[in-house]
């Protein structure tokens, strides 16, 4: 989505549709060990880390980490490949780079102040 189309889409108010494309990646950041696992994949050179060089920092299992890594990966924030034995995550910057145009947008205040107050 284009920063006019995310503009647009904040200026009218989102649909129903369009908050329930964009909540699943919200939900999935709002968790703070995928957020950790997301920076921690960020942090490595190109974006990109093995679930082994990922899960040292965090005191949880090997299943639960691969949990939080497929909830990304289903909110779009990770690609994964796998190599012989390994999996490799990639941040999928143009995921991140749209929720924050889309932030941005509602940041932005449009038009007049409005208040439930103002009639009173």
């Amino acid at each position: 989505m284009s920063n006019q189309n995310l503009l647009a889409t904040v200026s009218r108010g989102m649909t129903t549709d369009e908050a329930e494309t964009v909540a699943p990646a919200l939900k999935a950041l709002a968790d703070p060990v995928r957020l950790r696992l997301l920076s921690e994949i960020a942090a490595h050179p190109g974006g990109e880390a093995c679930v082994c060089d990922i899960s040292g920092p965090f005191e949880l299992s090997q299943p639960t980490i691969s949990h939080h890594l497929k909830v990304l990966r289903q909110a779009g924030l990770v690609t994964s490949e796998r190599r012989a034995t390994w999996v490799y995550y990639r941040v999928n910057t143009g995921a991140l780079q749209e929720l924050s145009g889309l932030l941005g947008c509602l940041a932005t205040v449009l038009g007049e102040a409005r208040s439930c107050e103002a009639g009173r």
